[in-house]
């Protein structure tokens, strides 16, 4: 896993670096750049074509400057606009200019350049500010980013868009530039993995610029990034001589009146998880739905009226899921509450199961330890007390999964994954076909599923958010973000297993976010 690193902690990991090496400041800088121009020609090619970058008077633009040095070596047709007072400028900045004014390449320079007309075909490298801004832009600098932005024309950010904080914000978002590309210097931000603001990096990706190690590695960073390895060594192994009894058998209690398709989303999840055995508690009368639907499932009926109720389903489940399409009467919360009281299985708690937690704060003191509850952020909000953005949501989340000994899966672009020693893990995989009804519930059937085959709920959770976003990613590329459905993600998980299990026998070529 990749520690996020904060602004704070990525400079004092810098310092570290020009200590412990010992290297100067300027060679790291030449590292950085061409780390950076190897990235960018492998996903955009290697065949010149015109660009533009554009450097600030930091270290950012210092990196943009030797950027822009590599690539006119290489033959690209390259024109630099340095909008700053050149006396100004940081020392290692100031040199960069130097070296490349030795170099045939257009240098457009001033406090009062603008923007200038893009020629055909342009690329933009944005290099003005990185991950040292602590404060929005203004004037000069506010007016580039605009009319950069305006234009919208092809941008790759260097590091990070110009005008955004490290860690978050700001609020204002019209001056922060919106690439299409982001290169990402060793560690990912906090700011590319924020709902509200990770859009403005387009599709990013980190690159090692060399830093040290046991300094990333010694940051104290509670925030990490999910990489491909660290979900594929999770999976359970499938012997040869396996038979059916030795990857669990799950349970899923779901769907009510309007809402069976919920049932049938997470039973089918689960079917493809690799489970041994399924079977799914409906309400009464509807088993027939969900034997057509899902025949390798084993259907009971419980409850009366469309709705769950009555007794838990006895059988010697593996796992046991809870709460899609489920509603939230009073039959069916005796039903939840008497599950929490008499579980003898690992549990996952999902949409109407965790609305009646919320309603019932009584309930919350017998929530087992180990459960994985996977809440969107209404439901969060719901259940952990209103946030104003993401970050406070995450932070409510990792509490309550620390005080109550839980795996919490808060839902959404870059899904958190809160677990009770603390650590939040980020995941890297999925795409905004996602954001559609019944995406969970396949998430839901997913993780019970894993966890049926023995999978620890934390490793069970990072497994499920990855290989569901994974999937659907796989959708995407299938039939297009628009119009991909849950049942296209459900689909796709045989195909996001099968490459996990490549990646295990030495032959998976993920290109990572």
């Amino acid at each position: 896993m990749l520690p996020v690193l904060t602004a704070e902690q990525v400079r004092r990991v810098d310092e570290l670096t020009l200590e412990r090496e010992p290297v100067r400041s300027i060679d790291l800088m030449e590292r950085a750049a061409l780390a950076f121009t190897k990235a960018f020609l492998e996903d955009l090619g290697s065949a010149p074509r015109p660009v533009l970058v554009i450097c600030g008077p930091g270290n950012n633009g210092g990196d943009g400057l030797a950027i822009a040095r590599h690539l006119a070596a290489r033959k690209w047709p390259v024109r630099v606009l340095c909008p700053y007072d050149p006396v100004g400028s940081s020392p290692d900045n100031a040199l960069n200019l130097k070296r490349l004014r030795e170099v045939v390449v257009d240098i457009l320079s001033g406090p009062d350049r603008t923007l200038p007309a893009f020629r055909n075909d342009e690329l933009v490298i944005d290099a003005l500010f990185g991950t040292g801004l602590n404060r929005p832009l203004t004037g000069h600098y506010l007016h580039l980013v605009r009319e950069l932005n305006a234009r919208k024309g092809a941008v790759v950010a260097v590091d990070l868009p110009s005008g955004a904080f490290a860690d978050g914000g700001p609020e204002d978002h019209s001056g922060i530039v919106q690439a299409r590309r982001t290169y990402c210097f060793q560690v990912p931000k906090p700011f590319m993995l924020l709902p509200e603001s990770s859009g403005h990096c387009g599709q990013w990706r980190v690159i090692d610029i060399g830093l040290d190690r046991d300094a990333v590695a010694s940051s104290g960073s509670r925030h990490f990034l999910v990489e491909a390895h660290d979900t594929e060594a999770c999976l359970p192994d499938r012997p040869g001589s396996a038979h059916k009894g030795m990857f669990g058998h799950a349970l899923l209690m779901a769907g009510g009146t309007g809402h069976l398709g919920a049932a049938i989303m997470a039973a089918a999840a689960a079917v493809r998880s690799g489970a041994g055995l399924v079977t799914v508690a409906v309400p009464r009368g509807t088993a027939m739905a969900l034997h057509t639907a899902v025949p390798e499932a084993m259907v009971r009926e419980l409850g009366d009226g469309g709705q769950l109720g009555g007794d838990p389903p006895s059988g010697r489940w593996s796992a046991v899921g809870i709460g899609p399409g489920i509603g939230q009467h009073m039959e069916t919360g005796l039903l939840l509450e008497n599950v929490l009281r008499t579980r003898s299985a690992p549990l996952v708690l999902d949409a109407d199961a965790l609305n009646l937690l919320a309603s019932a704060p009584g309930l919350l003191e017998v929530l087992p330890g180990g459960s994985v509850l996977t809440p969107h952020p209404g439901e969060a909000d719901r259940l952990f007390g209103p946030s104003v953005d993401t970050r406070a949501r995450i932070e409510k989340s990792s509490a309550f999964a620390q005080r109550h000994g839980v795996v919490v899966v808060l839902k959404g672009a870059n899904t958190a994954i809160c677990l009770p020693d603390g650590r939040i893990l980020h995941n890297a995989t999925g795409n905004v076909g996602l954001a559609k009804g019944g995406s969970g519930d396949v998430l839901t059937g997913l993780i019970t599923g894993l966890m049926a085959q023995g999978l620890h709920p934390s490793d069970a959770a990072v497994v499920g958010v990855w290989t569901h976003g994974l999937a659907g990613d796989i959708a995407a590329e299938v039939v297009g973000a628009d119009g991909m459905t849950a049942m296209d993600v459900v689909r796709a998980l045989p195909q996001a297993l099968r490459r996990q299990r490549r990646y295990l026998d030495g032959h998976y070529q993920g290109s990572g976010p």
